[in-house]
């Protein structure tokens, strides 16, 4: 059996590969091992827990809220909420944990368990193996008044909407601007229609009526042709695309044209920049970024620190490096300065400040920066251990990077959990990159067969 925890928390098929059995035994494990590295500091802790609103978050919650409780953990149910708004609760309540039952953009029949730590940060590996080594373990259980007890406070809710709001250096007014919100119908159905619409934003929200069964279908940052439609009816000035539980946010401007994370990033690191707030002059990314996103940003005089794919390690080198701003192409943008994970909302708050604040449309504000023509190949059934030393494979990515020189990449990249490898190829053109990402594919299926 491999590593329970992936990069993101906990996830699988509910009631299969995760149980109500298997939340159960990760909450108890979780109170005990952070109660045995001093993280509840000698008092009684008590956590918070939040969900999306998929069917099967109802009773892992349960099973999640019993172990915590029967671990002599007070709990406090949150009801549904946006994973970012467990993250800031959890600090914001001084919570000596945070769980949030999500699967964020995977389809319905899945779901996951993330934990927070006390200040709403992630656990680090060093926790996680150290809770799933924990999982059979015969325990003391506490009985009597050392049981927790178990508290319901959907109105938090209404703190963490206050937080978004106040996330704004300076009263901005969204008055003028009309904004059609894919929910996803998911967790941010009612938290972001009332963030934006409490700034003045004119909010047409869609798929914001979720029935624990449509959550991702067809819709949110994974589906927006639904929403670049509903924007060019309504003849909007901005959509934005969320995705089950609130943690990414990507864009539609006026005219249908989707503006992806590597945009919206430019977009915010030049405002930060301008506002004197981008510290060092950096913003950190990942190496799937789009060139054109590192072009522009070394045109602009700001540097880029790429790191692995995955919101984590984005997060690991923002702290390391006191960076106040990283994300993903997929629409996960981490501002430190307002919170300790991605933020759908958030971000799309920030985004639509800037288009109020200097008077450009998002259509302009997104042309800082050009995309190149991206062509990325998943070769299957191949030896992924040997993609970074196999003569015939490396020779070969050093021809096809030559060939496109400094107005192109090549990317090989091994996937974490498949018999795969991911080929990406950016160039001038699509016809080049195409071509250059199908040459390549094709060594490394004969380089690297099985």
């Amino acid at each position: 059996m491999g590593r329970l925890f992936g990069t993101d928390g906990v996830r699988g098929k509910a009631n299969e590969a995760l149980t109500a059995e298997l939340a159960l035994s990760l909450s108890v494990a979780a109170a005990r091992v952070l109660g045995e590295t001093g993280e509840f500091h000698g008092h009684t802790p008590f956590a918070v827990v939040g969900r999306d609103p998929r069917a099967s978050g109802e009773f892992l919650e349960a099973a999640v809220v019993a172990g915590l409780a029967s671990a002599g953990v007070n709990v406090v149910r949150l009801g549904v909420l946006p994973t970012p708004g467990v993250a800031f609760l959890t600090e914001d309540c001084d919570a000596d944990l945070g769980v949030m039952l999500s699967a964020s953009h995977n389809p319905m029949p899945d779901n996951g368990i993330k934990f927070f730590a006390r200040g709403g940060n992630k656990l680090d590996d060093g926790l996680e193996d150290a809770i799933e080594s924990r999982l059979v373990e015969a325990w003391p259980r506490p009985t009597g008044a050392g049981v927790g007890r178990v508290t319901v406070e959907e109105s938090l809710v209404q703190t963490y909407l206050a937080h978004l709001v106040n996330s704004l250096r300076s009263p901005v007014s969204l008055e003028g601007i009309k904004v059609v919100v894919d929910c996803a119908n998911g967790a941010a159905y009612q938290a972001a229609p009332a963030a934006f619409g409490a700034l003045g934003a004119e909010v047409y929200p869609i798929h914001a009526e979720p029935d624990g069964i449509n959550i991702n279908e067809n819709c949110g940052s994974t589906h927006m042709e639904s929403l670049c439609s509903a924007v060019l009816e309504q003849r909007a000035d901005i959509g934005i695309a969320l995705d089950g539980d609130a943690d990414r946010c990507l864009a539609v401007d006026t005219f249908g044209r989707i503006v992806d994370g590597d945009q919206i990033l430019a977009i915010l690191a030049l405002a930060l920049r301008e506002e004197g707030r981008l510290k060092n002059d950096t913003v950190v990314a990942t190496v799937m970024s789009n060139l054109g996103f590192v072009n522009a940003m070394r045109g602009a005089g700001v540097a880029v620190q790429q790191t692995k794919v995955g919101d984590r390690y984005v997060l690991e080198a923002m702290k390391a490096g006191d960076f106040v701003l990283g994300g993903e192409q997929s629409g996960h943008v981490v501002m430190s300065e307002h919170a300790t994970t991605g933020d759908g909302i958030l971000t799309a708050l920030h985004l639509m400040s800037r288009m109020a604040t200097s008077g450009q449309s998002l259509a302009q504000l997104a042309s800082v920066m050009t995309r190149l023509p991206q062509v990325l190949i998943n070769v299957e059934d191949v030896d992924k251990s040997r993609a970074a030393t196999d003569p015939q494979l490396t020779a070969a990515v050093a021809e096809a990077q030559a060939g496109l020189g400094d107005s192109g990449r090549v990317l090989l990249r091994p996937s974490g959990t498949e018999s795969l490898v991911r080929v990406m190829v950016e160039a001038e053109s699509y016809e080049m990159a195409n071509e250059a990402a199908h040459r390549l594919a094709d060594v490394v299926k004969a380089s690297l067969a099985l």
